[in-house]
């Protein structure tokens, strides 16, 4: 039994003092408030739960940067796409598993702990399939491992390169499967996960265009009752030739076609009209929000504020990791809206924290779409923690609600001390554990790349 003990921690009733927490087989088996600490505890000052990561692309963690220089006369998503297209066909197995490593030590440093991989790079650069259907997906679960954060990998579905099963483009050819391959792939790739701890396998139709509605009710029923996530109305560009399509839009079709309901993550949803918005949060889905990333793209603004009034969920997810940050992403999303209505505090009820609301929100939702059955620093959920530096001078000061306050909208630095995943200490002072090691082989790949 490994016990912690913590001056105050964010719990699902509130904020309590004096938290000890008793962790057994990576489970929290009791967490007891106003409970003194034993001489055996491990002390800390702050305790928040772990945040779930609901939607990653990691070896596109090796392209951030590299796409900020305006390369057409409208630069948008599908010029930056035609960028990643440059890296996916550069990368090695060898690379993926580094990069991904990379990606994943971030995570944790930054405050998640359990991520949902939306994986698409499957094949050789020239498209053919690798003897192991599932070697880049094992190279996805070896990085994982080698860090120690939580997955949920999500082998994705791509069999088309846009609505009605259109063919394809040259840059898509390391993603493509039929039903058959990708049949192979996923069972592959449920063996694989087997063998590390707490890990999981969901499926990803990539999106309405990569797939045709046959396809789609193929891939669902390979689900087996656990989650599917699949991107939707991410693009404006995307509803147009939905409408084009089918006479209704991404979101629209979906719902109408679909029994969408708790077990769907549904990324991005961006562009939804309001009755769309009011029957997802009806449904029970979850969203998957990518702030930082939908503002790097120029996506759009999410409408957060209906969403969240009609009992909507939602989890935060970094994307195309561009930059790994917990409290970034939930400030550009409460940002975003501010700037749209041009007033502040939006994603709240009258006289609650928007901080509180945030991380309290983005912690159930992600831990829904990653099929968690209990979420927070509670009995019967995975020991999965974060405690904050009570130095940091953003925090100067602050106590409960005001501590997440703070570091959402003004801590410059990391506020992150020590990150346990299912009770192992992965993160110590704000560093991960092999950092150097793992920063080391990320940077010679990407000198190799960039040669």
């Amino acid at each position: 039994m490994q016990t912690l003990h913590f001056a105050t921690a964010l719990l699902p009733e509130g904020w309590c003092d004096d938290v000890r927490v008793e962790i057994e087989d990576g489970m929290l088996a009791s967490v007891t408030p106003d409970a003194a600490a034993m001489p055996s505890d491990e002390r800390h000052s702050i305790a928040v739960p772990g945040m779930p990561n609901v939607h990653s692309h990691a070896f596109q963690r090796a392209m951030a940067g590299l796409a900020e220089h305006r390369s057409a006369e409208s630069d948008d998503f599908w010029t930056w796409r035609e960028a990643m297209y440059g890296v996916a066909l550069a990368v090695t197995p060898d690379d993926v598993e580094a990069i991904a490593g990379q990606a994943y030590a971030e995570m944790l440093e930054a405050g998640f702990t359990r991520v949902a991989e939306f994986h698409y790079l499957h094949h050789d650069r020239d498209g053919t399939p690798y003897g192991d259907r599932a070697e880049m997906a094992k190279r996805i679960l070896a990085a994982a491992a080698e860090v120690g954060i939580g997955l949920m990998l999500l082998p994705v579905f791509y069999a088309h390169g846009d609505f009605g099963g259109a063919p394809t483009v040259a840059g898509q050819r390391r993603f493509i499967s039929d039903l058959g391959g990708y049949a192979r792939l996923l069972q592959e790739s449920r063996g694989a996960a087997s063998g590390l701890v707490g890990a999981t396998v969901g499926v990803a139709p990539h999106s309405l265009r990569a797939a045709t509605p046959d396809e789609l009710i193929a891939v669902l029923a390979m689900a087996d009752g656990g989650p599917a996530h699949i991107h939707v109305a991410e693009q404006e560009r995307e509803v147009e030739a939905c409408i084009a399509w089918s006479g209704r839009r991404p979101v629209e079709w979906l719902l109408d076609n679909f029994d969408v309901g708790p077990d769907w993550c549904l990324v991005h949803a961006t562009h939804m009209t309001s009755k769309e918005t009011e029957a997802v949060a009806a449904s029970g889905a979850a969203v998957a929000l990518c702030p930082i990333t939908e503002a790097n793209l120029g996506d759009g603004i999410f409408n957060a504020q209906l969403y969240l009034l009609r009992g909507g969920r939602f989890g935060i997810g970094s994307d195309s990791n561009v930059l790994l940050d917990v409290g970034g992403e939930l400030r550009q999303l409460e940002y975003s809206q501010r700037l749209r209505n041009r007033t502040r505090n939006i994603i709240t009820a009258d006289g609650r924290s928007t901080g509180r609301m945030l991380f309290d929100e983005a912690v159930a939702g992600g831990a829904q779409a990653l099929g968690e059955a209990a979420a927070g620093i509670a009995p019967g959920a995975a020991a999965d923690i974060v405690s904050l530096r009570p130095d940091h001078v953003a925090l100067e000061g602050r106590s409960g609600d005001r501590l997440l306050d703070a570091w959402i909208f003004s801590a410059r630095d990391s506020v992150i001390d020590c990150v346990w995943v299912r009770g192992v200490k992965q993160v110590e002072a704000g560093r991960h554990r092999r950092r150097d090691a793992i920063r080391q082989r990320f940077r010679t790949v990407m000198r190799e790349l960039a040669a």
